[in-house]
């Protein structure tokens, strides 16, 4: 699709938090129309509004102004208030197409889905995987669910804020993978979290882990980032909250439980996280997970 298409869209965005402010001022830069919205904080709102974007009242009046909007918000709860709410999109009674890339409940989309398609609104999940560095660079990993008309209508927008897209599937799918993609990395930040406390039990420093780990083959990127706490203490590194983490493995479990399988790791995970959250660390960041495993037993 052209870029003169794209900027006869006027984009909506709805979730200027640690991701969204990026992908909003990649949008705004790359030439399509903006109106943003306030919640908790309105320095990326007027942040975008100096550099061109307009401002919504409420998530009707951004449905009445705009062709596309993006909801960027924590998850299933927000997304179900922000467009079936009082004043929510679906009250603006307009055809227009939203892209939720948040962590939403695949089994929620699904049926948000097909209430809104008879009111001539499509509904395409779109969750992220990456950073707030990256979606501020441009280049986060998009898992797209829709169908492949819609997905390409949309292709545009997404472009504006991924390096990498993937078309998964139908609706819900994108959501889907991207829980599996975060039962991955949770698993991973449970995993490095335990093996760190039961190396101090045995009087293995951080130092002397990262030095058997890095560069072998259990190194990755999520794994460079961890370990930027870890090592460096340094809080930027990964800027995702543990009660996200617990949220996303709560909704693997009803996903599992929905499909009627068992999940023990997927638990494990889970707990690991309920524990944080249950101690009042839910505001820490997933690489802090590591300090309150080692605090759980006798460590500091």
């Amino acid at each position: 699709m052209e870029a003169e298409q794209m900027t006869k869209s006027n984009v909506g965005f709805i979730g200027l938090g640690l991701m969204g402010q990026g992908m909003a001022a990649n949008i705004r830069k790359k030439g399509s129309p903006l109106c943003v919205m306030a919640h908790r904080n309105r320095a990326p709102v007027d942040a975008l509004v100096a550099e061109g974007a307009t401002e919504a009242a409420t998530p009707r009046d951004m449905a009445e102004r705009c062709d596309i909007i993006i909801l960027c918000v924590t998850g299933s709860p927000e997304v179900l208030s922000v467009i079936e709410g009082p004043d929510g999109i679906a009250s603006a009674g307009k055809p227009l197409t939203i892209v939720d890339c948040s962590t939403s409940d695949p089994s929620v989309t699904t049926k948000l889905a097909a209430n809104l398609a008879s009111k001539a609104i499509t509904l395409i999940d779109a969750p992220l995987s990456r950073t707030p560095a990256d979606a501020a660079a441009g280049t986060l990993d998009v898992m797209v669910g829709g169908a492949d008309e819609d997905v390409r209508r949309v292709l545009p927008v997404l472009e504006c804020f991924a390096g990498r897209i993937v078309h998964t599937g139908p609706t819900g799918t994108g959501h889907t993978m991207k829980l599996l993609n975060n039962f991955l990395s949770m698993g991973y930040a449970a995993l490095y979290s335990e093996a760190l406390m039961l190396g101090r039990k045995a009087g293995l420093t951080p130092e002397v882990f990262d030095s058997v780990i890095r560069g072998g083959r259990m190194d990755c990127p999520f794994y460079q980032t961890f370990f930027r706490w870890v090592l460096e203490r340094d809080p930027n590194a990964h800027k995702f909250a543990i009660r996200n983490g617990f949220k996303d493995m709560s909704y693997l479990a009803g996903f599992a439980n929905a499909s009627g399988v068992a999940n023990p790791i997927g638990a494990a995970v889970r707990n690991s996280f309920a524990q944080a959250v249950a101690a009042g660390r839910g505001e820490e960041y997933v690489p802090m997970l590591s300090d309150f495993v080692a605090e759980a037993n006798g460590i500091k």
